[in-house]
């Protein structure tokens, strides 16, 4: 009989082989949601693309009515609208591939400039805007995934339908009539007092987001000018995530509760208040964060309406201000771009939750 040596190496092989796929499960899920980005961009950007040529070329829209025929006919001819529809779409997606986003036709200015001027403003309204949906939505849904079935919970049911059912629109001007037309508390509109404005625009290469350049000034009535003029826009575009947030931790919650391990502690006399924060707690955030990415897209769309509501100087209170105008070439660009900052975002929530919950990747 002869005897059979094992080697150490292949006893240890299987697990080493595990770790491998699992990394390269990891690696290879990035790299697929980064590639999807190409082609979700590309169909953004060919829907808009023929949408805006759906109702003719932006020069007649524009223009038409306000020039001769003549004169109307040899802006087109000089815009190259007058060329195949395919011809345009090729040279505008050449464009866009060296970073050109064209040039308004209400004001002359490059679509990048406008872009680059206004996309700080709106960036950070959705940054106040999500620090709103946090502070209200997380510990709410904890408050009402407590009290399940009681009173508080209906209530904070019924406050989380009316924060995502609400127009945007409709919860600023509530909001202006309250806290700025009859207490005069706040701001009623702009991002900032002149005042306030004219010392941030003396610092050197101004970032744009204002809370950044306020802390830049030193100055403490620059700084809770800045804030007080972001209260209102931020409580009324985060409360629509809010809402969502409150009913989506509330049943992740309820149902983490439920599970095996959460029993078997609760068996042992662990008290109700312990296990929501120490058990319940974390194993309910992750969905949020998946759905992080959905909500900055929601974001993005309720910032037009907030922004015009409140003056607020942003990529959403120009997309207004173009549309008014018939400026399809601003339009464009501005949609496009903010279609692009909706797919990264959704990527980068992608990688954070498949780092978080390895389910996700699989």
């Amino acid at each position: 009989m002869t005897s059979t040596t094992l080697d150490p190496t292949t006893v240890d092989s299987p697990t080493p082989g595990v770790k491998k796929r699992s990394g390269g499960g990891l690696g290879r899920y990035i790299l697929i949601r980064f590639l999807l980005i190409i082609p979700t961009v590309f169909i953004l950007v060919t829907t808009v693309f023929i949408l805006m040529r759906a109702t003719g070329d932006p020069i007649t829209a524009a223009q038409g009515g306000r020039l001769p025929a003549d004169q109307l006919a040899e802006r087109i001819h000089a815009a190259g609208y007058d060329r195949p529809i395919l011809t345009q779409y090729i040279e505008y997606l050449g464009d866009l591939l060296r970073g050109d986003f064209g040039t308004t036709l209400s004001d002359s200015r490059p679509v990048t400039e406008v872009l680059t001027t206004f996309g700080a403003a709106t960036l950070e309204l959705a940054f106040y805007a999500l620090i709103v949906a946090f502070i209200v939505g997380i510990p709410l849904g904890l408050v009402a995934a407590y009290f399940r079935d009681r009173v508080p919970d209906a209530v904070l049911r019924v406050f989380a339908i009316a924060c995502y059912a609400t127009p945007v629109f409709f919860a600023g001007l509530l909001l202006k009539l309250i806290f700025s037309v009859q207490l005069d508390w706040l701001p009623v509109a702009g991002r900032a007092s002149n005042r306030s404005e004219l010392a941030m625009r003396r610092l050197d290469n101004p970032t744009g987001i204002f809370l950044i350049d306020a802390i830049r000034t030193g100055n403490g009535d620059v700084i809770a000018d800045v804030l007080q003029h972001a209260i209102l826009p931020a409580i009324a575009l985060g409360l629509l995530t809010a809402g969502v947030f409150l009913r989506l931790v509330r049943t992740n919650v309820i149902g983490t509760l439920g599970s095996g391990y959460v029993e078997a502690a609760r068996s042992r006399g662990v008290s109700e208040s312990r296990l929501l924060r120490k058990h319940a707690y974390r194993p309910a955030l992750i969905p949020i964060i998946t759905v992080v990415g959905m909500q900055v897209a929601m974001l993005l769309v309720g910032a037009v309406l907030t922004e015009t509501t409140f003056e607020w100087r942003g990529l959403g209170f120009q997309l207004s201000q173009y549309l008014q105008a018939r400026d399809f070439v601003a339009v464009q660009g501005i949609v496009v771009m903010l279609a692009v900052i909706v797919a990264f975002t959704n990527f980068v929530v992608d990688v954070i939750a498949a780092l978080i919950d390895p389910r996700v990747r699989y």
